[in-house]
């Protein structure tokens, strides 16, 4: 795909395309999802989750399918109803800190907002943590546990996650792997899945296709490159079976995940794809702090190659963003939804992303 330059116009990228080859035509802000309006906010903000759940503040927005029109969604770490965005670091709260929490949402029309149903809650109602975190803030020990991907395999649904030592320079313990056999409701840790440190693994998307869990994962932090791997979903929890793209021999490797060459040569911020039956084309969106953006690439296999960056939202337009999450019904269509948070705000919002073709 080559540029195809467009001036004045906000949230606009416009890409010269050739036969079916999708471009952007406009992206834009649909929703908040979660917290409350702020002042001055004019945006749809359908979920009330302040109020509902405790759940003042908050990021990420990892959605997967769980069944037919049933989603989750996992969000990071989250405070009460008393924090107010833009009064302090967000990473500073201490009021009913959870490192993570669970939403649901049976919403299939996001053109007016991503609607919440129900949280994981406890006996008072209040979003609770799922995946464990020690809220340790010493920077020796177990800070807080961040999920990074999730998907429904073999019946089964999964969420990848990474355990944080130390944010100051992104240093890790491990990530691992939690599970739920009951659609979520209860969730268990998968003590036998483990990748270290400085796995490539450490961060990830999930994509199930063609009887494969896809997985493109960086190092964790947002300074590495992407790499791939895929596992049959009956396999997910055994290591030993994951198979790794070594471009070098152009094969699938199973069981080393050094031999997983680079397929995006950036620092890859956290991440999500798809593959979008429309289009026939694969999409991925993460975050560059380089570029100060959510970055767009495409490409019609998953190996690659990946086409050049596209910026799809910029920093200047939205200050401190980050994460980009698309939803599973990006999968059909000619429109692309995705989550994005904001740092300050510290919270949620549904985006939309309207393509066409030339």
């Amino acid at each position: 795909m080559k540029k195809w330059s467009c001036l004045g116009l906000a949230f606009l990228l416009c890409v010269y395309a050739e036969g079916n080859e999708p471009f952007i035509k406009q992206v834009t802000r649909v929703s908040r999802v979660t917290g409350s309006p702020v002042q001055g906010e004019d945006l749809p903000s359908p979920n009330h989750t302040t109020e509902k759940w405790d759940v003042g503040g908050t990021d990420l927005g990892i959605i997967w399918e769980m069944q037919p029109g049933m989603y989750g969604i996992f969000l990071g770490d989250t405070y009460r109803k008393a924090f107010k965005p833009y009064q302090a670091k967000p990473n500073t709260a201490e009021s009913h800190w959870r490192c993570n929490v669970l939403a649901f949402s049976k919403d299939t029309a996001l053109e007016d907002g991503l609607s919440i149903d129900d949280m994981c809650t406890d006996t008072l109602g209040h979003a609770r943590e799922i995946i464990y975190g020690g809220k340790d803030k010493s920077g020796n020990g177990d800070w807080t546990s961040i999920p990074t991907a999730a998907i429904r395999a073999n019946g089964i649904d999964y969420v990848h996650y990474f355990n944080m030592k130390n944010w100051k320079g992104w240093i890790t313990n491990y990530s691992g792997m939690y599970k739920s056999v009951d659609g979520g409701q209860t969730w268990t840790k998968c003590e036998h899945i483990r990748w270290g440190a400085d796995s490539y693994f450490g961060q990830v998307g999930y994509f199930k296709k063609d009887r494969y869990v896809y997985v493109i994962g960086t190092e964790t932090g947002r300074n590495s490159p992407a790499r791939l791997a895929r596992v049959k979903e009956a396999d997910i929890e055994n290591l030993e079976k994951y198979e790794y793209w070594n471009g070098t021999e152009q094969r699938w490797i199973k069981g080393d995940e050094s031999k997983a060459t680079v397929i995006i040569e950036d620092k890859v911020g956290e991440l999500s794809f798809i593959y979008n039956e429309t289009y026939q084309k694969w999409f991925i969106a993460y975050f560059s702090a380089d570029r100060y953006n959510i970055t767009m690439r495409t490409a019609d296999f998953i190996t690659g190659p990946w086409s050049e960056p596209y910026e799809l939202v910029s920093g200047k337009d939205y200050p401190q963003l980050y994460g980009s999450y698309f939803h599973p019904l990006s999968a059909y269509g000619e429109s692309l939804y995705f989550t994005m948070s904001m740092w300050m705000p510290y919270n949620v919002y549904l985006m939309k992303i309207e393509l066409g073709t030339l």
